[in-house]
């Protein structure tokens, strides 16, 4: 059976607490911890209590990559890393998701496939870099252009890696084919954040059936193809207006999930 786990992600503006209590109470197999803002996701202490409590196994940790956590941990990314991988060992996590460098970060991104293959050789943990998106760059009057902001690219097969994180709502806002990227990844398929898209240039992270990207293709090709990662729930309910309207979202996604997945 394929692991369909939450990500904390997936109650914001809740804490990650709220995730471990949705998990257990819809079925889900686990929790992805986004490590950001929220002190709760930063505290590994507390994820353990979290989980011992509700019985919510931690799947995967997401190192504080976002623009909002590039002081958590520690203003050095590749420091950033290092804590994440510690923290998905001592929550006996497998993974940790992680995104490319961004352009900005010169010396990072220099030593970005070494640095990832020499922790993965320590810890024995998969660190998974994930596909991104371009961003859109005003040039006023209504015009913009896009760019990538990521160093060398929003691909991660460009570089090669033991370990990959397809994100469906990243493939969409790029535009770019999520099965043809699938198959480029091959068996270094570890990841998946399933959520859906429109093909707006921005990232949605629809609940899945609910846009236009080959979220039950995909969830077939990985049973098709014998995929032994995990596949996660990534999706926004920001908007969601009570508890019970977010709950019913996220069951929604599991229940996609697990129509389309072997149990």
């Amino acid at each position: 059976m394929i692991p369909v786990g939450l990500s904390t992600a997936a109650v914001w503006p809740q804490p990650a607490g709220a995730a471990f209590e949705a998990a257990a109470e819809l079925g889900y197999d686990g929790v992805e911890v986004m490590v950001w803002a929220d002190p709760i996701s930063q505290d590994v202490g507390a994820l353990r209590r979290l989980s011992n409590r509700t019985g919510v196994p931690v799947l995967a940790v997401h190192a504080p990559c976002l623009l909002i956590s590039q002081r958590v941990w520690s203003p050095d990314p590749a420091e950033r890393l290092r804590r994440s991988v510690v923290a998905a060992g001592e929550l006996g996590a497998r993974t940790v998701v992680l995104h490319p460098p961004f352009a900005w970060q010169r010396r990072y991104a220099e030593a970005f496939p070494e640095l990832v293959a020499s922790l993965e050789d320590d810890s024995g943990v998969a660190i998974a870099v994930e596909n991104m998106f371009p961003v859109r760059r005003p040039l006023g009057r209504g015009r913009s252009v896009q760019i990538t902001a990521f160093r060398p690219s929003i691909d991660p097969t460009d570089v090669g890696h033991r370990n990959y994180t397809l994100d469906l709502s990243h493939a969409s806002a790029a535009h770019v084919d999520a099965m043809e990227l699938a198959k480029r990844m091959g068996d270094n398929l570890t990841h998946v954040h399933l959520a859906d898209g429109s093909g707006l240039p921005k990232d949605e992270h629809l609940v899945p059936g609910r846009g236009t990207q080959p979220c039950a293709e995909l969830l077939a090709h990985l049973t098709r193809t014998g995929f032994t990662g995990q596949v996660v729930l990534e999706v926004n309910t920001r908007r969601a207006r009570t508890a019970p309207d977010r709950t019913a979202l996220l069951a929604e996604s599991l229940a996609f999930a697990r129509r389309h997945l072997p149990t």
